[in-house]
């Protein structure tokens, strides 16, 4: 009984750090993206509140938990209410089965770097993923407004053709590593990663992870100069930072999956695992801000006709590449 104490008070004390590096490093990945635009748009960011402008994320949070937080009079109330949460949690519950470094050796006993190693993994990450369109898809329908719910629709029309893509991109990596667990995903990396023995795979994986986070060029759910925001167009408050912070801890964990099927997760030479993998997550993210500042957005009917005519067949012809070269070797 105090093993299963001691391992259950282990498992929380894992969740709270991570729920407070994440929901910081959210934070401040969104300062890093207004200085970064700025930068590469020959303007200043922010750099008035604090030095170099390193309190901003506070002002903001101050600012969303003052404003009004207002329920329009034809909304359905407790969906309303509930739906920004859901992009929230379920974006942070994926951090779960994140392996973020080897094993650690404290007093003799084991540590996983991992809050529960679980053997289908990948499977988990998928389910999670679906989950969050729901978020989405209720805050728009919720609201009773149409730019929410052309939003919304869009949304959901552009998240399930490409997660059809996202996941027959990974039935390659399950094939080369033999497992569904993120961790003997990255162990079986130990000499090569998979961005050099799959690269098909990585770029149909990349851009759907692109599209998943409906950053540019894939924005059309919020398309500002169309859609007012949006699905969240009704939304705010802090109910409104809920899914701005959500679409930044969602730009995390995407930035992590990358790393853990693709870049080799912990491994790296000379410096500590945690480390590497911190380092190649952030090296994503700092992709996703590039894209962002250099792409233009796609048409609705452009990107539908990418996601199903090009990106879906292209994925299932590398799982049968795939597939024979593996038989082929032995």
């Amino acid at each position: 009984m105090p093993e299963q104490l001691l391992t259950y008070a282990l498992i929380l004390a894992k969740l709270g750090l991570i729920f407070f590096v994440i929901l910081t490093l959210a934070a401040y990945l969104v300062l890093a993206e207004r200085k970064i635009l700025a930068r590469m748009q020959l303007r200043y960011g922010p750099n008035r509140v604090g030095p170099f402008g390193m309190l901003q994320p506070l002002s903001d949070l101050i600012k969303l938990l003052t404003k009004e937080d207002f329920l329009p009079a034809t909304a359905d109330k407790w969906l309303f209410l509930i739906a920004p949460g859901l992009s929230a949690v379920t974006a942070l519950l994926t951090f779960a089965v994140v392996p973020f470094g080897p094993p650690l050796e404290i007093f003799g006993q084991t540590l996983p770097l991992v809050v529960i190693d679980l053997n289908i993994g990948v499977l988990y990450f998928l389910g999670l993923s679906s989950l969050a369109v729901y978020g989405m898809a209720l805050g728009g329908w919720a609201s009773n407004s149409k730019y929410a719910l052309l939003g919304s629709i869009r949304g959901l029309a552009q998240l399930i053709s490409y997660e059809l893509a996202l996941g027959l991109s990974l039935v390659p990596v399950v094939m080369m590593a033999r497992s569904f667990s993120l961790t003997e995903i990255v162990m079986a990396q130990a000499q090569i990663p998979y961005l050099l023995l799959n690269p098909p795979a990585f770029l149909i994986f990349l851009i759907s992870v692109v599209a998943e986070s409906k950053r540019i060029p894939f924005d059309l759910p919020e398309a500002e100069n169309e859609l007012v925001a949006g699905f969240h167009t009704e939304y705010s408050g802090m109910r409104f930072g809920l899914f701005f912070v959500g679409e930044y801890i969602n730009l995390i964990i995407l930035g992590a999956m990358i790393t853990v099927f693709f870049l080799g997760g912990w491994h790296g030479p000379y410096l500590p695992g945690v480390v590497w993998f911190s380092l190649k997550v952030l090296a994503i993210c700092f992709f996703f801000i590039w894209v962002r500042a250099s792409l233009p957005r796609l048409r609705y009917d452009q990107l539908m006709h990418f996601g199903w005519k090009l990106l879906l067949p292209l994925a299932l012809l590398n799982v049968l590449v795939t597939g024979a070269v593996l038989l082929w070797i032995g």
